[in-house]
């Protein structure tokens, strides 16, 4: 008896040491945790926004401005925005930004106008987003080293259909706006937005992303002289895409920008809750961009400052623009249909994020 008394007072002293041994392995692996930290999404919002507002002086712009495209030309970025004034009707404004924050130079007068019919009678002013006509949305693109630049916007025209115009990058840089005569490449009697050109030939072939739901579609093309009777056959809308957060995808926002892992490519889409738009991301594969290599679990930008919630739409962020500047990535985006913002993240950290999966870290930006 004393024997086995003895063994027993003997085994809990084992037991303590080890778990003093385990309690101290676990302490040492600090190096990893912070890797892990730094892999995830940082999308932060520019502390300074809203960057472009309506301006009461000029009756063009007086009650919205928002939804740019933007270009990076000269080491400057390049602005397009839409604006709405006194008489209802949708123009662009151009902007110029050296180091893509702060607006350097702003024109006082429109520099885009789509010819619209007359306002007819009992046509509401507000049938889109807050005009009853003109043009909308704007996504600017070179494609390779092109001495053009094409534009690719929404008309609204008693239809809402997608133009097409372009400009020489001479005269756009001397602000000599010679646009070419737009012509409408999606067809009458349907409604369709958010076209993009992708900023590189693939294949050989000028490529237009009109739709990534219910799937990508690219339509392929020698060259871009449409004729006003050529017509892309695009369908959209699809259901809902169940137990994600993009329930319901809406369409592309900004130029696709091109990485060593595939096109990264920004989007509209709604949860449940359909008064809230927010953005995500997804990678399409560089040589067939109908594959989606990777797509944001959540959310890379979303409705939480006042500027985005208080205006003509509230609960609407809306990314139209993108460029790549310093090593960063530039989100140009309307807040709440009346302002134009800017979030931005180190381009590489954002790219290897979406690749492995992270999770989207929402930050404000002091500056």
């Amino acid at each position: 008896m004393p024997r086995k008394i003895q063994r027993k007072k003997i085994k809990p002293k084992r037991r303590k040491t080890a778990k003093k041994t385990t309690k101290t392995a676990k302490k040492r692996p600090v190096k990893p945790t912070r890797a892990k930290t730094k892999a995830k999404f940082s999308l932060t919002k520019h502390g300074k926004n809203p960057i472009i507002s309506p301006k009461s002086g000029h009756e063009w712009e007086s009650w919205q401005t928002f939804n740019p495209g933007v270009i990076h030309l000269d080491n400057k970025v390049h602005a397009l925005y839409r604006s709405i004034g006194k008489d209802g009707l949708s123009r662009l404004g151009y902007a110029v930004s050296g180091n893509g924050l702060k607006v350097d130079e702003r024109l006082p007068h429109p520099v885009y106008e789509h010819k619209v019919q007359p306002k007819r009678p009992g046509v509401s002013r507000y049938a889109s987003g807050g005009s009853w006509g003109g043009a909308e949305d704007p996504r600017i693109v070179r494609v390779g080293e092109e001495n053009k630049l094409y534009m690719t916007y929404t008309v609204c025209d008693g239809d809402i259909r997608v133009g097409l115009t372009s400009i020489s990058v001479a005269d756009f840089l001397a602000k000599k706006w010679n646009w070419e005569e737009p012509v409408l490449i999606s067809p009458p009697g349907e409604v369709h937005k958010n076209w993009v050109i992708f900023p590189e030939k693939i294949n050989g072939k000028y490529a237009i992303l009109h739709s990534i739901n219910p799937e990508v579609s690219v339509a392929y093309f020698d060259n871009l002289d449409f004729d006003g009777n050529t017509f892309i056959q695009s369908v959209h809308g699809g259901g809902p895409r169940k137990g994600c957060w993009d329930n319901w995808v809406r369409g592309v926002g900004p130029v696709p920008i091109r990485t060593k892992y595939g096109w990264l490519v920004l989007y509209h889409a709604m949860d449940n809750d359909w008064s809230k738009y927010k953005v995500g991301a997804m990678l399409l594969d560089l040589n067939d961009p109908t594959k989606i290599l990777a797509r944001s679990g959540k959310p890379v930008l979303e409705p939480s400052e006042h500027y985005e919630n208080h205006g003509f739409k509230g609960g609407v962020v809306y990314a139209s623009g993108a460029v790549v500047k310093n090593g960063k990535i530039l989100v140009y985006y309307g807040g709440a249909d009346s302002c134009v913002c800017v979030a931005h993240a180190d381009f590489n950290k954002f790219v290897y994020a979406l690749r492995t999966h992270k999770e989207p870290q929402l930050k404000r930006g002091k500056a």
